[in-house]
């Protein structure tokens, strides 16, 4: 038989469609073939329940995350993309569940928000039992405890992470802010997002339009309550992103001794009262940064 000659293209078009259907089955067999980062169990607990999604390699970190007033579990799941980028770094993503049917849902952070406040749930409690039994059910460390959450779900991290400060590594919430009335400010490090153009947990005043009797802390008054009470912090500020669809972000470090940041504040200017995502528009987003990004880039910084 006759050596076969190589094929060869005949046009510049058949060579890159080859090269193109080449990439298109590489990339499908990268993603065929990739492992898995995680799989998600529904637990029980009680009469509620949390969502946890664990990565194939735990390093026993958990971020337990909190979802805003008449929102679900599932809705912060889907909506912040924590969990693909959490698991891959080895943290366990915890989604707990607060009381009331779906659109009446809320957590009692004192003086906040809806049914769950007027009854006095005891959601520090509830989270306590989450914690204790995602570690003991899935092998967690709950020395490595770090929380976020959006809106009320921020206000409620803020508050577990201040009355029990000596349990929790580091903390993120975004539009929420802690009833310093109630809970006092702890040496825990602090992450804040919050928009200028917030209505619902306004920026620098104390009323929203949605909880009109609800006095939320304003956001400098929060900052610098989380400042005093590590004491002995410098500020160093930057800008972000060029301004892009009418917002900028602004982030203030306040840095100990040798140079790590212990409070941070993303300041997005005309920002409104959503969780931040480049690529998400409308609504006062901005584009300059991600919030799940930034959550994660703060707690890597407080192993």
């Amino acid at each position: 038989d006759r050596a076969k000659a190589p094929v060869k293209c005949q046009t510049a078009n058949l060579c890159s469609v080859g090269a193109l259907m080449r990439l298109i089955f590489g990339v499908m067999w990268v993603l065929w073939a990739a492992p898995v980062f995680s799989h998600t169990v529904h637990v029980d607990l009680g009469a509620r329940f949390y969502l946890i999604d664990l990565p194939d390699h735990p390093t026993g970190a958990m971020i337990v995350a909190l979802h805003a007033a008449a929102r679900t579990a599932e809705d912060l799941r889907a909506t912040t993309g924590l969990s693909p980028l959490a698991l891959v770094q080895g943290y366990s993503v915890i989604y707990p569940q607060a009381t009331g049917t779906p659109e009446h849902a809320a957590w009692n952070g004192f003086y906040c928000c809806g049914e769950a406040q007027i009854t006095q749930i005891d959601d520090i409690g509830f989270l306590d039992d989450v914690i204790v039994d995602a570690a003991l059910r899935f092998g967690l460390d709950r020395a490595r405890v770090y929380l976020t959450g959006m809106s009320n779900g921020a206000v409620m991290a803020e508050t577990y992470a201040v009355r029990r400060a000596g349990r929790v590594k580091a903390v993120a919430g975004v539009a929420g802010t802690v009833d310093l009335a109630r809970s006092r400010a702890r040496a825990v490090p602090l992450l804040h997002i919050h928009g200028t153009k917030d209505r619902t947990v306004p920026f620098s005043t104390g009323f929203g339009i949605k909880h009109i009797n609800t006095p939320f802390t304003p956001v400098p008054v929060e900052i610098a309550a989380f400042v005093a009470a590590f004491g002995g912090l410098h500020k160093v500020s930057r800008g972000i992103g060029a301004g892009m669809g009418g917002t900028s972000v602004i982030e203030d470090d306040y840095r100990n001794a040798v140079g790590q940041t212990q409070v941070r504040l993303l300041t997005i200017v005309g920002g409104q009262h959503v969780w931040p995502a480049p690529g998400r528009h409308g609504q006062g987003n901005t584009q300059e940064i991600s919030a799940t990004e930034e959550v994660l880039r703060f707690f890597a910084e407080h192993p």
